[in-house]
């Protein structure tokens, strides 16, 4: 089946927010997850944005082209990107609730 990247990072990121909302369903109930493209103006001085959070609006937007590009996978594959694709929604989404990454989806990677 072809899959587009647009719609393989779509599909991360939903799963990613899906899987957060089951563990934290009143904390992100009315948090609102966008996708975009590039973030807007120049890079600031701690480098191009992943993700932005404002967390008076309870909204976090994605911004693909950097997570995409800018991601140092040391394999290249539909798992790994997936994993780091979930990693910085696990973030954006734990930078929103002042959490630590970890704290939120202790499980997720956990295959022991």
């Amino acid at each position: 089946m072809l899959h587009s990247r647009f719609s393989f990072f779509d599909a991360c990121v939903g799963s990613g927010i899906e899987y957060l909302r089951s563990l934290w369903p009143e904390e992100l109930a009315s948090v609102r997850v966008e996708i975009g493209t590039t973030p807007p103006g120049d890079p600031g001085a701690a480098g191009v944005e992943r993700w932005r959070v404002d967390r008076r609006a309870r909204r976090v937007v994605l911004y693909r082209v950097p997570i995409e590009r800018m991601a140092h996978l040391h394999r290249d594959d539909d798992w790994h990107r997936r994993s780091y694709i979930e990693s910085c929604v696990f973030r954006a989404v734990a930078e929103l609730l002042g959490r630590d990454p970890w704290e939120i989806a202790p499980e997720r990677y956990r295959h022991f």
